[in-house]
């Protein structure tokens, strides 16, 4: 249930970090997307790790 919210989240942080670099370096729009960029592919990269570790613990211990 909170995969969701990390990929949202992590691409609203790493926009809103880039956003507030962008306002004090006055380079407007190119931090915000660079690091937005970034910040979605940390969240895909997480979404996938913790998919990837549910799937090998529900193999692990199987439920009836």
């Amino acid at each position: 249930m909170e995969l969701p919210f990390l990929l949202v989240g992590s691409v609203f942080l790493g926009g809103f970090l880039g956003f507030l670099l962008d306002r004090w370096l006055h380079t407007k729009p190119y931090l915000m997307l660079i690091v937005g960029g970034l910040g979605f592919y940390a969240g895909v990269r997480e979404v996938i790790r913790r998919a990837g570790d549910d799937a090998k613990r529900k193999a692990k211990n199987p439920q009836p």
